[in-house]
């Protein structure tokens, strides 16, 4: 298992993955093996003057990435445009993300790493029944309870609810999802980033943790009392805590990961701090995978302009928990 690749999936192949996926290898070469699950031709089209050597199995990408991008040949049907999603191609990229699961569950891959999708191409094109990768990583992991985080070395931030309107929010949250997010986000830290006894913070939902009950009910009715309790298990938990003193330098060294309670409570903070570099990490999956923190860029595919950080951050997280795991 040590000697395996990271398998990255192409994601859409229209979006800036190809190239990103190209400036990649020319940064890691061989030092951190990886094959791209997709066309060569697609990277190629991206980044003309990046190698690329076909492989025909996983075993390959170590002495291919000496010379080149490694990639895992992907059939896609239809010609690719640069910035246009083709919905011939929505099955190319599904196929990929589900044949990366399968590699890294057989051990031919130690880790998936996978490329910004366009869900949109993928629902006209395929009928994609997901909202996105984590449910569909997910499901192929067994439906099993997964939660999102988002990281970079100065913070690792979970949004308790994710991909619904604010005015939803507070109908989605409960006790019993609050508490399924903490626990796979305490095992998640264990597991993966090898800390022993995590120190998680939990915000509020509501402007000062509720001030008393002043700005709102939920902390005082449910959300205390659930802390306490776990925290009679063992868990070193912190909170609630109001979101607008959670995030500056010094609170963050209170504590290893924070629980948010939306999308932009999380999300805000993390990309003030490090917006190129942030990583999407899916915790309690039964293997890896990360993802560059962004979208597919379609406004600047094919123009040489995306930048590979993110990438390059997910490739080395996933890297650093396939270690941790064994």
């Amino acid at each position: 298992m040590s000697d395996a690749p990271i398998a990255l999936s192409c994601g859409e192949p229209a979006g800036v993955g190809p190239e990103i996926a190209a400036k990649a290898w020319a940064e890691l070469g061989a030092a951190l093996p990886f094959c791209v699950l997709g066309d060569p031709t697609h990277i190629k089209t991206h980044a003309p003057d990046i190698p690329v050597v076909p492989i025909s199995e996983p075993a390959d990408t170590a002495e291919a990435a000496k010379r080149g991008v490694p990639v895992l040949q992907q059939p896609f049907e239809g010609p690719l445009t640069p910035g246009t999603p083709n919905p011939d191609h929505a099955q190319g990229v599904i196929d990929a993300i589900a044949r990366g699961v399968a590699l890294t569950q057989t051990g031919a891959a130690r880790a998936l790493c996978t490329a910004p999708i366009h869900k949109k191409a993928l629902q006209y094109g395929a009928g994609f029944a997901f909202p996105g990768h984590t449910e569909f990583l997910a499901h192929l992991g067994g439906d099993v309870s997964v939660v999102m985080m988002l990281a970079c070395p100065e913070l690792r931030v979970v949004p308790a609810t994710i991909h619904i309107a604010l005015s939803q929010v507070s109908e989605a949250l409960s006790p019993a999802l609050l508490e399924e997010v903490i626990r796979v986000t305490r095992d998640g830290l264990i597991r993966d980033f090898g800390i022993p006894s995590p120190r998680i913070a939990i915000a509020g939902l509501n402007p000062h943790a509720g001030e008393g009950g002043a700005m709102g009910h939920e902390e005082l009715t449910w959300i205390t009392p659930l802390l306490e309790r776990l925290r009679t298990e063992g868990l070193d938990l912190h909170g609630p805590l109001s979101a607008d003193t959670m995030f500056h330098a010094g609170a963050r060294a209170s504590y290893d990961a924070a629980i948010a309670m939306y999308h932009d409570q999380a999300l805000i903070p993390i990309k003030t701090i490090d917006f190129a570099g942030g990583v999407n990490v899916t915790l309690g999956l039964p293997f890896i995978r990360t993802s560059p923190d962004h979208g597919t860029a379609l406004d600047i595919a094919g123009q040489g302009r995306a930048d590979p950080t993110s990438l390059i951050a997910a490739l080395r997280m996933a890297d650093d928990m396939a270690r941790r795991r064994g």
